[in-house]
């Protein structure tokens, strides 16, 4: 299969080095101008736990092909639109006449009506996936992170259409788990305020990495996100259908703060994803718990934590979108 990672961000990269390596033919779209920055080949240190549950470490320079054109009559089958939240409208809208006969793989954060975020797209050719790998680049151009062996796959209360299954296929054969959940808006919020959670304590800290093996902060981080869990429900999520979902947020944190701090110490390929999370000024975080609490607002749910978080996150956004 002929694929477009649409980016360089880390998602993008490592979910390309798997689907190459899977025998696919694989290419990035970037910016114009990016591709002489990014050079010809990629840094890697990773942690791939795919088929090694303490993961099987890979350390090379990945050659990589870059395009900074995409036209509509390009052949490529699938394009992997794995953004930060924010930049969803910016992408969606740019990829619209570009699109193709391509699927697209809508794989990250969605805060919105999942639809309405994508709905610059033809809704027949979308299919909707969530990563779980993370890492990040390092001041030395090295992408240091884990690649788990499960991929998240989901619709939106309707069965699989072929091309949602055919993605599923690249996915599988390319040695991942699959983890389907049927109700696939409800679990990506679930998993929005879970990460507003932990990111007002990495905030606070300086970084996400700042949390490995805290219990404190891992506390805190719980205790805000279980506060959101009456938003979730503001915004007409029955949480009776995700119990598995908030389980974490929703246990005694005497139990589950001590398990993540020593997980995130002791356990390889837990630790070395929050390790690569070091960048004090990385602006995702930021519009995470912007947002989180922007809604929470609206609908005049209570928020404390992540309310006295927001000295650490409601500054001007720096980055271009």
């Amino acid at each position: 299969m002929k694929i477009l990672m649409f980016g360089r961000g880390v998602i993008a990269t490592v979910y390309g080095w798997a689907l190459e390596r899977a025998g696919h033919d694989v290419e990035f779209y970037v910016r114009p101008g990016r591709a002489a920055t990014y050079g010809d080949t990629t840094d890697l240190d990773l942690l791939d736990t795919r088929r090694r549950v303490w993961g099987q470490r890979v350390v090379q320079k990945w050659p990589v092909r870059y395009r900074e054109e995409l036209h509509s009559d390009h052949d490529f089958d699938l394009i992997v639109l794995s953004v930060p939240h924010h930049r969803l409208a910016e992408a969606t809208a740019f990829l619209a006449p570009r699109v193709g006969q391509a699927t697209v793989l809508v794989f990250g954060n969605i805060w919105t009506e999942p639809q309405a975020a994508v709905d610059a797209l033809p809704v027949d050719q979308v299919a909707w996936g969530f990563p779980q790998a993370g890492g990040g680049f390092g001041e030395d151009g090295v992408l240091r992170g884990t690649l788990l062996p499960a991929v998240i796959f989901g619709t939106l209360g309707q069965p699989p259409t072929d091309r949602e299954r055919a993605v599923r296929r690249v996915f599988r054969d390319a040695g991942f788990r699959l983890r389907e959940q049927p109700d696939f808006r409800g679990w990506l919020w679930i998993h929005f305020v879970s990460n507003a959670g932990l990111h007002s304590q990495g905030l606070r800290l300086g970084s996400l990495a700042k949390l490995a093996g805290s219990t404190g902060a891992f506390r805190e981080a719980l205790l805000a996100g279980r506060e959101l869990l009456p938003l979730l429900e503001a915004r007409g999520l029955d949480l009776r259908r995700h119990r598995g979902g908030g389980l974490l947020l929703r246990t005694p944190t005497w139990l589950t703060a001590p398990a993540l701090a020593w997980l995130t110490a002791h356990v390889a390929p837990i630790r070395v994803n929050f390790e690569a999370h070091s960048d004090p000024e990385a602006q995702e975080p930021r519009e995470i718990c912007r947002d989180t609490l922007a809604e929470a607002r609206r609908l005049g749910v209570a928020v404390p934590r992540l309310e006295a978080a927001e000295p650490h996150f409601a500054r001007e956004k720096t980055d271009r979108v």
